[in-house]
């Protein structure tokens, strides 16, 4: 049976596991942390959102941008710094910034988008797997005539191209998630996507890995990952091993058919020395997590809903809600900036003055793995500069698979992402139009 390795644990690599498993692959995930889920997939938005397509490198960003780069609380921070990568990233995000192509980026997520909302469906469907996922819909709300006016190009383009978003007025909007009502008269107005859905990404990671691992998929946990080792006799590029040590162990050499590298920001330095550059930077991304008020549960949201000026996504999990949301570029740093953790619990006291338990806050950081176009790289590793839809036939490895740098939306894109690359690995064509790496 043909062995595969997955590199990373989190909810795009054990995703990626499932469907391999199921494809009857013999599958090993190697993973740093203790658990599944634990980085990234840990307490992110909770969204599977095909409506929030609109790629971050627009061309209303670089002046939104530079309105926000000395503001703290800013939803979109740049910090400088002496950083040739990180000044790289941004000379091609701002390439992306073009209308052309943040188009052709837009119809690239919402293709995936819609295919991965399909996968996680069936997968749901066939497996019962609970997660707190809510299936009432995604609500875009805007309080700024600005951003409310600019969301139509966009919404009419993701409607072409199949998705169900729509506008609705204030008072359908409040009648959808009647936790608007306190701020009903600050309302410019809404849109409204009800097959989009949410759901605790952590929870549903690392029970999929349960269901994995029953399933004879085997998970080496508190692992590091140091090396990808290459065979320059082959005649392509071919990975023979990679280097690993386990916690409290030596480092030792592991074995396998071929490598999937599912590992996020962290993809990017593993990869380098074997000459595949791969446009990934990390945006910081926070979140808090509140408990519902208890006398009233119904003065919290029940829809998830996006608010589009601030930049913030709010999510219903049980009894606790869950809203996160801006992006702060200041490499792999991890600290918590209590000035933009404030600035969230304060917009969220705003919108849903009774809703939460303000004091409850869990304050939490994660490193979105974001490429310049906002659109992941999925599909063969080879040698040099990497993009979507990127090709080097004479220096594709045969046995190095690249999932990642999903950045915002790697929780909407995990199964469809999953799906496709099991579907490659098997030389088949996923029915998924899609602008795959090395394919």
């Amino acid at each position: 049976m043909t062995h595969i390795a997955v590199l990373g644990a989190g909810v795009v690599g054990v995703t990626t596991a499932w469907y391999l498993r199921q494809a009857g692959f013999d599958v090993t995930v190697i993973e740093r942390e203790s658990a599944a889920g634990m980085q990234t997939s840990f307490a992110n938005g909770g969204q599977i959102s095909v409506s929030h397509a609109t790629p971050w490198a627009n061309p209303k960003t670089p002046i939104k941008a530079l309105k926000w780069l000395f503001r703290e609380d800013a939803p979109l921070l740049y910090r400088l710094r002496a950083d040739k990568a990180q000044l790289k990233w941004a000379m091609q995000f701002l390439q992306e910034c073009r209308a052309d192509r943040a188009d052709a980026n837009l119809v690239q997520m919402v293709h995936l988008g819609l295919y991965s909302r399909a996968a996680l469906q069936q997968l749901r469907a066939d497996t019962d797997i609970k997660y707190e996922q809510q299936t009432r819909g995604i609500m875009h709300f805007y309080t700024s005539q600005a951003e409310f006016d600019a969301a139509a190009a966009p919404t009419k383009r993701m409607q072409e191209l199949g998705v169900e978003r729509r506008f609705i007025d204030i008072n359908n909007a409040a009648s959808l998630e009647p936790a608007l009502y306190p701020i009903a008269h600050k309302l410019i107005g809404a849109t409204y996507t009800s097959r989009d859905e949410s759901g605790n990404a952590h929870l549903f990671t690392q029970r999929l890995a349960t269901r994995c691992a029953q399933f004879g998929v085997k998970f080496l946990y508190d692992t590091e990952i140091l090396a990808i080792n290459t065979d320059a006799q082959a005649a392509h590029p071919h990975v023979h091993s990679i280097t690993i040590r386990p916690s409290d162990e030596n480092a030792q050499t592991f074995s396998a058919d071929s490598f999937v590298v599912a590992l996020g920001s962290y993809s990017v330095p593993l990869v380098k020395p074997l000459g595949i550059h791969l446009p990934i930077f990390p945006a910081k991304g926070y979140s808090a997590t509140y408990r519902v008020n208890p006398r009233a549960p119904h003065a919290a949201p029940f829809i998830s809903l996006i608010d589009d000026e601030y930049k913030l996504v709010i999510s219903r999990l049980g009894d606790k809600l869950r809203v996160a949301g801006t992006a702060e570029f200041n490499g792999y740093n991890m600290d918590l900036n209590m000035t933009r953790c404030k600035a969230i619990t304060a917009r969220v006291q705003q919108i849903f003055p009774k809703g939460i338990v303000a004091s409850s806050a869990q304050y939490w950081t994660g490193l979105r793995p974001m490429t310049p176009s906002n659109v992941p790289l999925i599909g063969r590793a080879h040698l040099g500069q990497v993009r979507h839809g990127s090709q080097n036939t004479a220096a594709t490895f045969d046995n190095l698979w690249l999932n990642t740098g999903h950045g915002t939306l790697g929780w909407t894109h995990a199964c469809g992402s999953a799906k496709a690359i099991a579907t490659l690995i098997q030389d088949a064509r996923p029915k998924l139009d899609f602008d795959f790496v090395g394919v």
